[in-house]
């Protein structure tokens, strides 16, 4: 089962398979399927799956790390911006990287007050 976007982001994810994320997600998306098995819309055999399909993709991945520079921007962001905690640390990591690549980045958001956070920063977002 796919959430919302899931169809349009392995779309994305087959034309380009270069994934630069923030440390905490992986953390955020296994929180996510531990809801669902809860919930009761996947089984466990289907967790297992989706765990071990995550577990796969987090080894493609690169992931920002720096945790002390991430906070300092997301703690700005906060003050900018109507996110929650968790979505300035995913903003806070695309703009430290944003600042060590050349050209813009393209910032996959299906949450539409994190998506207009990251264009008041003057990221493209996706879709």
């Amino acid at each position: 089962m796919l959430e919302k976007g899931g169809s349009t982001s392995l779309e994305w994810l087959g034309q380009d398979g270069q994934i630069v994320t923030w440390l905490w997600t992986r953390t955020e998306l296994a929180a996510a399927i531990e809801r669902r098995t809860r919930e009761g819309s996947l089984s466990r055999f289907q967790r297992r799956q989706v765990l071990a399909r995550l577990d796969s993709l987090a080894e493609s991945w690169d992931e920002v790390a720096d945790a002390v520079a991430v906070r300092s921007r997301a703690i700005n962001l906060l003050a900018r911006h109507r996110i929650r905690a968790a979505d300035a640390g995913q903003l806070g990591a695309v703009l430290l990287v944003q600042d060590h690549v050349a050209g813009p980045l393209e910032f996959v958001c299906f949450d539409r007050k994190l998506a207009l956070a990251a264009e008041l920063e003057g990221l493209q977002v996706l879709p």
